[in-house]
């Protein structure tokens, strides 16, 4: 399983996980959704406090992910197959143009 922690200019919006049956869940974070109930993160995903499940990576996070020439660069330089889309969401978003960054989440067994 794999968990990106995702932000909303600074505030921490919610939890982005690949399930290990292939699944995406990305729950707002309780918090955010009392405090910046209208400043959802795609206008597909308004804030609420039920989990949003799909079996592909939503679209909006799917499109943060870099294209082209520096999709290349990403792939070879961190070894990460073009096709593993959370991978690849987890490795090059922390820092992304507009208020959305996705930071990766240790679990503490190093998985």
């Amino acid at each position: 399983m794999r968990k990106g922690k995702v932000f909303y200019k600074d505030y921490p919006a919610g939890i982005l996980t690949e399930t290990n049956e292939g699944e995406y869940v990305f729950q707002y974070d309780h918090q955010f959704v009392k405090d910046h109930a209208n400043e959802f993160i795609t206008f597909t995903m308004p804030v609420t406090d039920k989990p949003y499940t799909d079996k592909r990576l939503f679209p909006f996070f799917d499109g943060l992910i870099p294209e082209g020439w520096l999709l290349d660069i990403a792939s070879e330089n961190w070894k990460i197959n073009k096709n593993d889309r959370m991978g690849l969401l987890l490795a090059c978003c922390k820092d992304c143009i507009g208020a959305v960054s996705v930071e990766p989440i240790i679990e503490k067994d190093g998985k």
